[in-house]
């Protein structure tokens, strides 16, 4: 075990992470992102990693608890069939159900339009010491939204209020949402899932052929599928204008949904590693309250011990 109780291997999870990350320093092109990438690993070795992560993180995810100071944000976003929910599934199905909350952002309800855009995304921020993750999110404004400049005009905004500067102000709004979070003590992880075009035609083909899958598969699904390009378009101006140290993107190989889970765990272990979780001190006080309670408790168990004796001695 390293200095601050973090294993030796961190440096070797860094390796799977730093790759795909994007935190502003560096100009972003999304072409230059391999989807098909498998970081030198095979599958079985993979597999292996996923394992000890979740171990890792299922320590993590209780200190986070106990601390009470820090909240975990992990936002997912990424075409149909890029494994948004078999990652949460896997990456996330070691630790306790109760520290974790899990919100799926489909199509705004009336009311939900009736608000600003982040609100409904904004009234489900995790609490201190838990973990909340975003299966889509506020970042669909900038995606489908902007492909669909229609939906815009169902959000009833002022019509004066709608110029051709909106998505850079909204830009601006969510970036200024996540200082915001990360000043208040939220660690605040955005992967995007990036699965090429050959391999979500696969994924959909799959899902035609496995009756137990149809149901995950939709004619809105192609029509989305032919505005690949505005879709890739509008994925890489947002990472480049909302990426920042305190709130990064993963931009996640996803072709390979082994490798895509390798990245996705090493990089909330990692972070939450450097948060230098601990389990509350006891005051002396309290201490002295607990050893009452200890001696109390071990008076009962030799009481018990006693009266058992007792009961066999006369059955005998």
């Amino acid at each position: 075990m390293a200095k601050n109780g973090k294993s030796a291997d961190s440096r070797q999870l860094k390796s799977y992470v730093d790759p795909f990350r994007v935190d502003g320093t560096k100009e972003f092109h999304l072409k230059s992102q391999k989807p098909g990438e498998k970081g030198d690993l095979d599958k079985e070795t993979a597999n292996r990693i996923i394992d000890a992560n979740r171990g890792r993180l299922r320590d993590l995810q209780e200190k986070l608890y106990a601390h009470d100071r820090w909240s975990v944000l992990l936002i997912f976003q990424g075409m149909d069939a890029a494994g948004k929910d078999s990652a949460v599934e896997h990456v996330m199905s070691g630790i306790n159900p109760q520290g974790c909350q899990v919100y799926s952002f489909k199509q705004p309800s009336t009311k939900e339009l009736d608000h600003d855009f982040m609100w409904r995304t904004t009234k489900c921020a995790p609490e201190r010491g838990r973990i909340g993750i975003f299966n889509r999110s506020y970042y669909e404004e900038l995606l489908v939204v902007r492909v669909h400049p229609d939906i815009l005009a169902k959000q009833r905004i002022p019509q004066e209020l709608v110029t051709r500067n909106i998505w850079r102000e909204r830009f601006e709004d969510i970036a200024a949402y996540e200082k915001y979070l990360a000043r208040n003590g939220t660690l605040i992880l955005k992967f995007f899932l990036n699965v090429s075009k050959d391999e979500q035609r696969k994924r959909f083909l799959d899902r035609l052929e496995d009756p137990a899958k149809n149901w995950k598969f939709s004619l809105g699904d192609i029509a989305e599928r032919k505005l690949w390009d505005k879709y890739q378009a509008a994925y890489q101006d947002l990472i480049r204008h909302t990426s920042a140290k305190h709130a990064p993107w993963i931009v996640v190989p996803a072709d390979h949904k082994w490798f895509a889970r390798v990245v996705i765990s090493s990089a909330i272990v990692s972070a939450m590693e450097k948060l230098d979780l601990k389990y509350p001190e006891v005051d002396k006080n309290d201490a002295g309250e607990l050893k009452k309670v200890r001696a109390a408790l071990e008076k009962e168990e030799q009481a018990d011990i006693r009266n058992s004796r007792a009961k066999k001695s006369g059955n005998a």
